[in-house]
């Protein structure tokens, strides 16, 4: 039986080299199944693609969605479902500004208005969170169990009737027997009904698939709404602490000095080496003999992971890092096979790989 199997295969492709190589006339399906074949072709890459943008939409930072995904990964491998969370922006400002504030003391306004601020923030992380589950839940996974059944229902007959078309056209051209030929006819047609009834029912799914992009829309205008009422309050809360702030009446301040600290001077003591004259001495500098030399310092080569930049990058979105041509950006992380992390005078971000050429690779682990 294996046997067997191998050699239709070798006769399916050696039909499908013939048909290729030798200019051997197929059988031709009409231009209506084509052109269903071409937008199943689409739909293929669009299901796919759509789901990688909307999770960069909910989830911007690269990073820490790789981090999402190679722990999700592992969880699965060690059979635990464990759940972690997206850190939202607006809740990683919130912390700062809350942890600032309260730091600052309940005397200050500004860090009453930090707190205010901090707080509406955690509400906007909290809407955002919401939209976060119901997008993922109401759109991206109708989308992966379309990818994961339909779909590949559909390409698994497509593929079935790819090969028993090569079969039927193998034996009508090697003029088999005709019981031969009559069951590669009807294994032939039965994959062609199914092929084109799969794909009818894929192609004309358009009310469901527009059901869920309305309940996409309709969750971002949920989230902007309820983000839109949040800031109004906060604005109008922040207006408040500057009109305090600005009628607060300023107190006289004056500096205290040494003797109001109760710190003994050098000049308040008899015989301590001229008084102020030696302070004065102390803040002079050396008389030329007594001078150092000036060393010219010796170059040093790069010692940490870093690269240099090929060109101008200038940031498209929000978290990657800008550069000019032969800028030395310090290597933090690869992000993945074409973006890196770095740090460029105290600012990190993240840039695309072919802009710069690598000096001092990081570690290989």
């Amino acid at each position: 039986m294996a046997f067997a199997g191998l050699k239709k295969q070798i006769n399916k492709a050696n039909q499908y080299v013939t048909e290729k190589m030798g200019g051997a006339e197929g059988t031709k399906l009409d231009l209506d199944f084509m052109e269903m074949e071409r937008k199943t072709d689409v739909t293929v890459e669009l299901v796919e693609e759509l789901q990688a943008k909307t999770k960069e939409y909910l989830q911007p930072n690269p990073t820490a969605r790789a981090k999402m995904a190679a722990v999700k990964g592992i969880s699965k491998l060690s059979g635990q479902a464990k759940s972690n969370t997206y850190p939202q922006p607006e809740g990683i400002l919130a912390d700062c500004m809350l942890t600032y504030g309260k730091k600052l003391g309940e005397d200050s306004i500004f860090a009453s208005a930090l707190v205010e601020m901090g707080d509406s923030l955690k509400q906007m992380a909290d809407v955002k969170y919401s939209l976060d589950d119901n997008i993922k839940q109401n759109f991206l996974e109708p989308l992966h169990q379309l990818q994961t059944k339909d779909l590949k229902e559909v390409m698994h007959h497509r593929k079935k009737l790819q090969g028993r078309r090569l079969d039927f056209d193998c034996k009508k051209r090697r003029q088999a027997k005709d019981d031969e030929i009559r069951s590669a006819e009807e294994k032939f047609a039965e994959s062609l009904q199914l092929a084109q009834v799969g794909m009818y029912n894929l192609l004309e799914n358009d009310v469901e698939q527009v059901s869920q992009l309305v309940t996409f829309a309709e969750g971002m205008l949920d989230y902007h709404s309820q983000c839109s009422e949040i800031l109004k309050v906060l604005v109008e809360t922040l207006n408040e602490k500057r009109e305090e702030a600005a009628a607060r009446p300023k107190s006289e301040f004056v500096p205290k000095t040494l003797a109001d600290l109760n710190i003994e001077m050098l000049g308040s003591q008899d015989g301590m080496n001229g008084g102020p004259h030696f302070l004065s001495l102390l803040a002079s500098p050396l008389p030329s003999p007594m001078r150092s030399p000036a060393r010219t310092p010796m170059p040093t080569k790069p010692t940490q992971p870093c690269c240099t930049a090929l060109y101008d990058f200038e940031p498209e979105n929000p978290g990657e890092l800008g550069f000019k041509e032969n800028d030395v950006i310090t290597l933090i992380q690869r992000v993945d096979e074409n973006w890196f992390e770095g740090s460029l005078n105290g600012r990190n971000g993240y840039f695309p790989q072919s802009y710069v050429q690598v000096t001092v690779p990081l570690p290989s682990n």
